[in-house]
Formats: C-alpha cells, sequence, structure tokens
C-alpha cells in the first residue's frame, strides 16, 4: 500500500509538476488532462444539494467519510474547472477534517494560478475550497 503523500507534499508535486511547463497555454492544457482523469461522477449525484454555488461554470461536490478520514468527489461541466478539481482533491480528499481546515491551498499562488484565473473562476475556486472546508468543519463541531 503506497502512503498518501502530506498535504504539504501533495501542494509541492503540483508547484513541481507546473514548474515542467513554460507558458500558460500549456499549463492550461495541463489542466485540462487533469481534468479528464477525474473519477466519473455519478449522474445521481449531480443535485442542487451537491452544487457548489459562486462558480460560473457548474460544480458538484459530494463529501463522505468522518473526522478521521473525509473523502470527496467532485465534477464539473467545464474542461479546466475540472482541472482545478483534480488538484483540490489531490490536496484535501482522503484527509482528516482538522488537517483539511487547517490546510491553506498554497499552491494556488505557488504556480501563479491566482494571477491567470479569471475572477469568476477564482470566486469558483474560492466557493469550492470554503464548501469543503465547511464541510470538514462540520464534521469536527
Amino acid at each position: 500500500m503506497t502512503e498518501t503523500p502530506t498535504t504539504h507534499d501533495a501542494q509541492q508535486q503540483i508547484a513541481e509538476e507546473f514548474a515542467f511547463f513554460g507558458d500558460w497555454t500549456e499549463r492550461y492544457q495541463y489542466l485540462i488532462d487533469l481534468g479528464k482523469q477525474l473519477p466519473a461522477f455519478p449522474d445521481d449525484a449531480r443535485t442542487e444539494a451537491n452544487r457548489v454555488h459562486g462558480c460560473q461554470s457548474m460544480v458538484w461536490l459530494v463529501p463522505s467519510g468522518d473526522a478521521a478520514k473525509m473523502h470527496f468527489e467532485a465534477i464539473s461541466d467545464s474542461a479546466i474547472v475540472s482541472g482545478l478539481i483534480a488538484l483540490v482533491l489531490r490536496v484535501y480528499s482522503d484527509r482528516s477534517a482538522a488537517e483539511i481546515v487547517a490546510t491553506e491551498p498554497e499552491f494556488i499562488q505557488t504556480i501563479g494560478l491566482a494571477k491567470h484565473l479569471s475572477p469568476t473562476r477564482s470566486n469558483g475556486l474560492a466557493a469550492m475550497l470554503a464548501k469543503i472546508k465547511a464541510y470538514a468543519a462540520a464534521t469536527l463541531a
């Protein structure tokens, strides 16, 4: 069994992967490719209750597990947003609720995403992160 990297290691790996690409055209393509690798998302989970509001595109997020280990499944109807989801899940899924709440998404700044996302995508990413942290905080409460 392989050990899950820490949130810090996961963010470091993301930074290293993005450092391979010379420009943002290649980085966007890589994001799209990552999004295509997300596991299949059940159609019956694409409900209003699972929707992340604040995103321009449609995003659905489903939490499971408990405070010891929370798992998230998510998908978007947008290729680039699906790639963002893939990055977020690498950092936050299959972690303890306490670790999720304590982890800041430093990879967003590190890889330059903050400067290269449209305001609507940035808002959507922030809404997704807030929802993940809210689910984790609720499990701790």
